[in-house]
């Protein structure tokens, strides 16, 4: 990938897609930024306003960027934004929107992008997940379900994109210094009976922004790096909380997998 590429990079104008715009410019690239408003998009950046759940929209922003500058290379959706609220909490029309920000909107992207990347024989899909994507939490199920979709997602997708050429890297960054729990993040209305378990969860959410140990910068630089790599990853995890966490996970899943693993084979014909 030594050559100039052109990016589409939802979600531009702030957090994960403000730094990974940054990070591709200064590396030569021409980016296209998408963002619900436009004024704070970096310098150098192609503005364009684009309401991810507006997939009709999204469709004719993929084709403008081929249009204008002849070819995509890397679709980035990073749009997003944080729902913080129990399971029984959250209604029909929270978990409906979020879903349509995290899952429909990219995934009606990536389609359009697709046969402009097929038609190149190469090119990557970028779908920022989160440590939410890969386990979930108290007063996140929701958040975590519309990841876990796009995740599943785009494992399938990878399988059948890749022997044609295209990349799909899934980001799963732990807490950085973005503004999801800032102006991106929603609170359901609270159930009294869930003040003991979820109440922690919204406060200290309320309380992280501005002291997360992630840095966006660090986590643009490490994307870049995937992407240019022989052997990319599917799953790149961002963070030394992501890296943990995911690790423990991982040893939990294969420690409940043995101790019923004779159960699961008892049950084949």
């Amino acid at each position: 990938m030594g050559q100039s590429r052109v990016w589409l990079i939802t979600g531009a104008s702030s957090g994960f897609g403000y730094a990974l715009a940054t990070a591709a410019v200064e590396a030569g690239d021409t980016v296209v930024g998408a963002a619900r408003r436009t004024s704070g998009l970096p310098d150098g950046v192609d503005p364009v306003e684009l309401d991810v759940t507006d997939t009709a929209a999204g469709k004719a922003v993929v084709d403008g960027v081929v249009e204008r500058h002849g070819r995509l290379d890397v679709l980035v959706n990073a749009a997003g934004r944080a729902l913080i609220g129990a399971a029984e909490e959250t209604t029909d029309a929270e978990l409906r929107d979020l879903m349509e920000v995290h899952f429909f909107g990219p995934v009606a992207l990536t389609r359009a992008a697709l046969p402009h990347l097929r038609a190149q024989g190469s090119g990557a899909i970028v779908q920022f997940s989160s440590l939410g994507g890969r386990l979930s939490f108290p007063g996140v199920g929701g958040y975590s379900a519309t990841k876990f979709a796009l995740e599943g997602w785009s494992e399938g997708l990878a399988a059948e994109v890749g022997p044609l050429g295209v990349r799909v890297l899934i980001v799963e960054p732990g807490a950085f210094r973005t503004g999801l729990h800032g102006g991106g993040m929603r609170m359901t209305e609270p159930i009294p009976a869930y003040d003991d378990i979820v109440g922690p969860v919204r406060k200290m959410q309320q309380d992280f922004d501005g002291t997360q140990p992630g840095d966006p910068a660090k986590a643009a630089a490490a994307i870049l790096d995937a992407l240019a790599a022989e052997e990319p990853p599917l799953r790149l995890a961002l963070g030394g909380d992501a890296a943990d966490a995911i690790a423990a996970s991982l040893e939990a899943n294969t420690t409940e997998l043995r101790a019923w693993e004779q159960v699961a084979r008892s049950t084949d014909l």
